[in-house]
């Protein structure tokens, strides 16, 4: 699994996000991603479940 991914952050104009965390749940694959710029973090379990907006 990569350590960053492009995602487009609801906060600033960066589109630049760090692995945070990772573990194995039940449900999948748990990973926090943290935006470099502002600091907005979301959680993706597996490719469904996100805490992201979107």
């Amino acid at each position: 699994m990569s350590l960053e991914m492009e995602y487009d952050c609801p906060d600033c104009d960066n589109s630049q996000f760090w692995r945070t965390a990772y573990m194995e749940i039940h449900l999948g694959k748990k990973t926090k991603w943290r935006c470099s710029e502002c600091g907005f973090g979301f959680i993706q379990i597996g490719d469904d479940i996100t805490t992201a907006k979107a």
